[in-house]
């Protein structure tokens, strides 16, 4: 079932609200384009009624907002043939599949922001929806052909560790709330995560895993989180706990996750993002036992636009007249 977008009623979550920049680290204002031309149309709003000016693709331009999440080559000919562009919107919340590729326009000055914290919302529902199927047994139960005896686990009382500290995290301790669940976040800084019953910095990763019951990944892609779940770490978690991954799919080893499940090192596991991805057709993945597989299909493109929507209108605002914008990304660091 799909609902149209006027029915969704997601809004931002964001770690930090937005960034003031002055003087030189503040882009130059001018024009906007949207690109690609075919899917400009429902944006077109949200730049004009924010005081932007749209403008083809030409000397004018000095901002860009780019809306396809897959073909960005039309974006790097564009920053390439015009080097006065000082700003864009990405639509994606990761940057990493594309960092090396802006990074060369990061460095000679251009303001990246992304859609971080823009999803927050349907992911992490999608992240809840995975962690109660596993417990609950659902991979078996879907395939079962006959009556079962009762067994499953419950999410109340059990303690849930979430790799990450972003959106996805802040909004997932919400929705755990009414659980009553113990809550560890595993972060890079030593900051202290409000709503979390504990936060640890990232080298204690290997301290936590062991008590966990759920682990969620929802990390940054980066180059120190590439096989952050490896085999050692799928080792050292309880026979008992679920596996979530709704980052990157290189964040997870996908062939020591294979033998994890097949070998009952743990309970099960959800990916909606994998390595590779998509997960071509014949990949042991799916035909690993006690294993959900989505398409990355926790932000649906009618979850996706009004979400877009608020990030560009927000942005937009802040090149042409507050300098406050949200979402800043990093192509330098990946993120």
């Amino acid at each position: 079932m799909s609902a149209s977008s006027t029915q969704v009623q997601h809004t931002a979550r964001l770690a930090e609200e937005a960034t003031q920049l002055e003087g030189d680290a503040r882009p130059e204002s001018g024009a906007v384009t949207l690109l690609p031309e075919g899917d400009a149309a429902p944006f077109a709003d949200a730049v004009v009624a924010n005081g932007g000016r749209l403008v083809d693709l030409g000397p004018e331009t000095r901002g860009i907002v780019y809306l396809s999440a897959s073909k960005v080559q039309g974006l790097i000919d564009a920053l390439e043939a015009n080097p006065q562009v000082t700003w864009v919107q990405l639509p994606f919340a990761g940057i990493d599949n594309f960092a090396a590729r802006l990074k060369p326009h990061a460095e000679r000055g251009v303001l990246f922001t992304s859609a971080k914290g823009a999803y927050a919302e349907p992911v992490a529902e999608h992240a809840l929806a995975l962690t109660l199927g596993l417990l609950r047994e659902f991979p078996r139960r879907l395939s079962a052909h006959t009556w079962e005896k009762k067994t499953g686990t419950s999410l109340y009382g059990r303690h849930v560790v979430i790799i990450g500290a972003g959106g996805i995290a802040l909004e997932l301790l919400d929705l755990l709330k009414p659980f009553r669940v113990t809550t560890t976040i595993v972060r890079a800084r030593d900051l202290p995560v409000e709503g979390s019953t504990r936060t640890v910095t990232a080298d204690r990763l290997d301290e936590v895993l062991p008590d966990a019951d759920v682990v969620i990944v929802a990390a940054a892609a980066t180059d120190e989180t590439r096989g952050l779940i490896n085999e050692q770490r799928l080792r050292a978690m309880k026979e008992t706990a679920v596996l979530v991954n709704i980052a990157r799919g290189p964040l997870v080893d996908p062939d020591a996750l294979q033998v994890a499940l097949e070998e009952s090192w743990i309970a099960g596991a959800g990916l909606d993002v994998t390595s590779p991805e998509p997960l071509p057709d014949g990949h042991p993945l799916w035909t690993t036992p006690r294993l959900i597989i989505t398409p990355h299909a926790a932000d649906t493109p009618e979850m996706v636009q009004p979400l877009l929507q608020e990030r560009v209108r927000r942005n937009v605002e802040a090149f042409v007249s507050t300098g406050r914008f949200v979402g800043i990304a990093d192509p330098v660091r990946g993120y």
